[in-house]
């Protein structure tokens, strides 16, 4: 209902709408619909048909036109008469409008619309016509084909009950037969691990009565097989011990396999016994000599070696995993080592007691041909195991150090005897250097044994040597007795300035100073020195501190004594200098026996003293006997430096260098109270005395002092500059022949040379402060520039 009003509702707004419309549809003003004039001129006549013939004169001309315009769209199709009259009979005719009259608008729309819903089913007719009779035809056709379709569906499914009939028989004989495949598969399984199983417990008899055959060898082809299958069965035993007869079998297959490995062991000891039997026999017969009797059992061994490597290369692979294999190893090894000491001892200890004798008058030939033979019989053995065996064994090495103690045996005694230090320090050069360094570090492995021989060796030899050289330095540095020549000093330097002289004369191109000649060192020197050199590469380094702090300290004493008796024979200066030549020798040629030495870190500022310090303790680390430098480097430091900075370094070296510092202090106060005493004296006074004023006491006019006249000044002015002038060059002289260097001679001569500076520059102080013009010229002091003159050193 409430659709069917709101069609109805649609429907008047649309009749409503259209009539509006069509009411403007010719107004003057804009009009929606304008005639053509030829339109115009055709309407004209129709009114006046219309109004002539049957319509009354009140239609509208609107009315008459519409109705014009709607009638042409009738759908008649005949052939149009020739009068206008009769056309619109026709019209009206054929719309039944003959006898109805519109004279408003209201019943020209009505008209209008009945007209319009007319037309449109007049319209329609036909096309219902046509369609109706093709969907009656369409319908026809469907029918039949549902009919088809039906007794199609009829049939299929007739065929699929057949096929579900069908399905169902062949997917249950499917399943069957699957089963019954998945069934005999298990039973294949079954049947097949079984037969694995029953595979290691049937082998049982098969490999009994291969063992108990008496044709049976183990060089057989079939022998390795059989062992590996004895292997497997008792390996897999073990591996289930929960089977019900898991006792009895595994009794069983032990015993195979105790068979198997008495076989190889049997075989493998025969033929090691019978070859040692034969090289035995044949020695006995006669051997040419050793290297022929060490070749002979080393060739046979290794020809040997293929007969029975093929059967231990299968115990040791098996040893890991089966402790029997294990311990047939260990005794096939002591019946190796075992065979081959039975025929190395007796020609090792022929050997030995052969060079023994060749070398006893040389203790080190016989210690480097011995470590060398030795060194080759390890080598050699190390090779002919590994042609037997390729696992190692620590029993190898024990049997090599029982050899090569025999070699120890031997030497021990004739090393304890040794009583030069040459022969010690050579034998222990030939032990570490040549023995451990170069073969033991070369070949580790082969050389254990050997090595801790010749360490034990080496041990006693540097016992030894430690020993000699305490009762060295007790008998030959400190009980030296010197000899008249010894204490020849400035004599043999000054024939030795004499040779150099003739050597340089001869051959210009050789420079020769006395004081780089060892040769005139003082003999405890040259001792100390020779005997540190060979000591410091062949014991450890707290030892050889030890022993060259006393040896060092021994050496001191005999320069200080030697020192006193030149000082009784000659001069004080010689003394003196022959100390500090000496000392310096020393001080020098013990730094590069103590290389890593290195001195503290210190905070003083003295910078040219750190340099000389770091100059003194950092030399080349490779000591070398007899090699000089400049001595200015280690007199610098030993001068400049301090109590603080000599705290910072103490070691064997210190003991030299207190005493160089000592002897150096000594002689420029020795040399400076000799060239300027009498000035320093007279200072000495008058300071004494204007200290004395200061302090309260009387004050003194030196100038009327009868010891500080002007005269006596003079004296004693013109004294020292005779001094000075007279003995300043043989004092120059002296230096330049003991220590023949001179950058070190002006630095030793440089502290004396500011003490007479400084003396006399306090002299010209008190003169212009004392003493008047006059005075001055009586005193006659000589000026700073003719000091300097007077001193430079050439």
């Amino acid at each position: 209902m409430m659709a069917s009003s709101t069609e109805q509702s649609l429907l008047e707004l649309t009749d409503k709408e259209t009539r509006e419309k069509v009411s403007h549809w010719d107004r003057r003003a804009d009009p929606m619909a304008p005639l053509t004039d030829k339109q115009t001129e055709s309407v004209l006549e129709i009114r006046a048909a219309a109004e002539v013939a049957l319509l009354p004169a009140e239609l509208p001309i609107e009315d008459i036109c519409s109705l014009t315009s709607r009638s042409l769209r009738s759908a008649f199709t005949a052939t149009l008469p020739e009068s206008t009259e009769e056309v619109l009979l026709q019209g009206f005719q054929t719309l039944e409008l003959e006898n109805h009259r519109i004279q408003t608008a209201q019943q020209f729309f009505s008209w209008f619309s009945k007209l319009q819903v007319q037309m449109d089913q007049d319209e329609a007719s036909k096309y219902r016509c046509v369609t109706r009779d093709a969907l009656q035809g369409y319908q026809e056709q469907c029918d039949a084909i549902l009919s088809d379709v039906n007794a199609a569906l009829e049939r299929l499914q007739s065929l699929q009950k057949q096929y579900l009939f069908v399905s169902t028989k062949t997917g249950t004989l499917h399943e069957a037969c699957e089963q019954l495949l998945k069934e005999q598969s298990e039973l294949v399984d079954l049947a097949e691990s079984i037969q694995e199983k029953l595979s290691y417990f049937n082998a049982l008899e098969n490999i009994n009565s291969k063992l108990n055959s008496p044709t049976l060898s183990v060089n057989s082809e079939g022998f390795i097989p059989m062992l590996s299958k004895l292997d497997e069965c008792v390996e897999y035993v073990l591996s289930h011990p929960h089977f019900k007869d898991y006792p009895v079998y595994l009794t069983k297959f032990k015993q195979c396999l105790s068979k198997a490995m008495l076989l190889i062991k049997s075989h493998t000891v025969s033929t090691l016994q019978n070859l040692t039997a034969q090289l035995s026999k044949r020695d006995l017969l006669g051997a040419p000599n050793a290297d022929n009797a060490f070749t002979l059992y080393y060739v046979k061994f290794r020809a040997a070696a293929p007969k029975v490597q093929r059967l231990i290369e299968q115990v040791e692979q098996r040893s890991d995993k089966i402790p029997e294999y294990q311990q047939l190893l260990d005794e096939i090894h002591q019946c190796y080592l075992e065979q081959r000491e039975v025929l190395l001892s007796p020609c090792i200890n022929a050997t030995i007691t052969d060079l023994t004798s060749q070398n006893n008058k040389d203790h080190c030939a016989l210690v480097r041909s011995g470590c060398a033979f030795m060194v080759h019989v390890c080598q050699d053995e190390h090779q002919l195991y590994s042609e037997f065996f390729s696992k190692p064994s620590s029993k190898l090495d024990e049997l090599l150090e029982k050899l090569c103690v025999s070699l120890y045996d031997v030497l021990r005694p004739l090393i304890i005897h040794v009583v030069h230090l040459e022969t010690l320090s050579e034998l222990c050069s030939i032990l570490k250097n040549e023995m451990l360094e170069d073969h033991v570090q070369n070949n580790e492995v082969q050389l254990t044994a050997f090595d801790a021989v010749v360490k034990q060796m080496l041990e006693d030899v540097q016992e030894r040597l430690v020993y000699r050289t305490h009762i060295y330095i007790q008998t030959d540095i400190s009980g030296y007795k010197p000899a008249p020549g010894d204490l020849a000093y400035p004599d043999k330097l000054q024939m030795m300035e004499v040779s150099k002289l003739k050597i340089m004369f001869m051959d210009d191109r050789r420079t020769v100073s006395p004081a780089d000649l060892h040769g005139m060192w003082y003999p405890t020197v040259r001792r100390t020195l020779v005997c540190l050199s060979k000591l410091y590469r062949c014991i450890d380094r707290a030892v050889f501190q030890g022993l060259s702090q006393e040896a060092l300290s021994a050496c001191i004493q005999s320069l200080l004594t030697a020192s006193d008796l030149i000082q009784k024979n000659k001069t004080q200066t010689d003394g003196q200098l022959f100390l500090i030549k000496h000392l310096l020798i020393m001080r020098e040629q013990i730094a590069p026996f103590h290389a890593d030495f290195t001195i503290k870190e210190i905070s003083l500022d003295l910078k040219k003293t750190r340099d000389a310090a770091f100059k003194i303790f950092n030399p080349k680390a490779v000591p070398k006997f007899f090699r000089l430098n400049s001595h200015n480097a280690i007199l610098e430091f030993l001068l400049e430096s301090t109590p603080e900075i000599r705290e910072h370094y103490i070691d064997s070296k210190k003991d030299v260098d207190r005493h160089l510092k000592s002897s150096c202090e000594q002689f420029i106060q020795q040399q400076t109270h000799m060239f300027v005493g009498n000035l320093e004296e007279f200072l000495t006074k008058v300071g004494a005395l204007k200290t004395m004023a200061v302090q309260g006491g009387p004050t003194y006019n030196f100038s009327q002092q009868p010891w500080a006249q002007p005269a006596k000044i003079n004296d004693i002015v013109m004294a020292t500059y005779r001094i000075l002038k007279n003995k300043l060059p043989i004092t120059l002289q002296s230096m330049s022949l003991y220590l023949a260097n001179k950058d070190t001679e002006f630095i030793l001569f440089k502290p004396v040379r500011n003490n007479i500076h400084q003396v006399f520059q306090r002299l010209h102080a008190l003169l212009q402060e004392e003493y008047s013009g006059e005075d001055l010229q009586i005193i006659a002091c000589p000026s700073m520039e003719q000091i300097n003159l007077l001193l430079s050193v050439k």
